[in-house]
């Protein structure tokens, strides 16, 4: 006898429907490994129909990636202190711990997320893009700045930094996290120092992006009279 889609049924899930198809993928996580998971498990879960499901997302990742937009506004929406006056280091160290703070409720599916995703290298790769789009945000709100090549470096590096304390955070048994603010405190000491010299490698090479910029905007103010040329006479 086929069963009876989970949103005809008298306890179907409420709320929106967005959130309860996130709500559902990440109770999932909690109960099975990633990779059994599928499409019309998530969708019963929800209290939806494939069809519903399939206008709100496209795939198993894209609804993890709005999981990581939910934790995004979470840290966002708690960034009301004004840290201007801490070091960029302790600045970071804050968002990062809130972040953790956010996460705190879903340790088991992530633990099944993280183990799913080391089998998944495209899965990975696109993790990490949602990475990039998220650490802009949190740099941004710590008050860092992510513009140009150094900014591109420092999300970048802010990534390898959580990644690295998330491995710890996933086994802290202490509810204060207080091994996962250590490794934070680490792995960013050690970012400050890569960062650094970065910094001081741009500044080296600043005269010369200089002397290059000189020079191609010589290369376009002559091209003007290299194209009146007749193509004969140069031939």
């Amino acid at each position: 006898m086929a069963k009876k889609p989970a949103s005809t049924t008298s306890e179907a899930p409420k709320g929106e429907p967005r959130s309860r198809t996130i709500d559902a993928l990440m109770h999932l996580a909690a109960e099975e490994p990633w990779d059994m998971i599928s499409l019309s498990g998530i969708a019963e879960k929800a209290g939806l129909s494939l069809g519903e499901m399939r206008d709100l997302f496209p795939s198993k990742g894209a609804i993890l990636g709005s999981f990581v937009r939910r934790i995004d506004r979470i840290v966002l929406d708690g960034t009301q202190k004004d840290m201007s006056d801490e070091a960029p280091r302790e600045r970071v160290l804050d968002v990062m711990m809130r972040r953790f703070d956010a996460l705190m409720p879903y340790r088991a599916a992530l633990r099944s997320i993280t183990l799913g995703m080391e089998r998944d290298p495209l899965g990975l790769l696109a993790l990490n893009q949602q990475g990039l789009n998220s650490w802009r945000y949190m740099l941004e709100a710590a008050g860092i700045e992510t513009n140009g090549p150094l900014g591109a470096m420092k999300v970048q590096g802010a990534i390898v930094v959580f990644a690295r304390a998330f491995k710890t955070f996933l086994d802290e048994e202490d509810p204060a996290l207080t091994k996962t603010m250590a490794a934070l405190d680490k792995e960013l000491a050690r970012g400050e120092w890569v960062l650094a010299r970065a910094e001081g490698l741009n500044r080296l090479a600043a005269p010369f992006r200089g002397f290059m910029r000189a020079a191609c905007d010589t290369r376009r103010r002559a091209r003007p009279n290299d194209e009146r040329i007749d193509p004969r006479d140069a031939a």
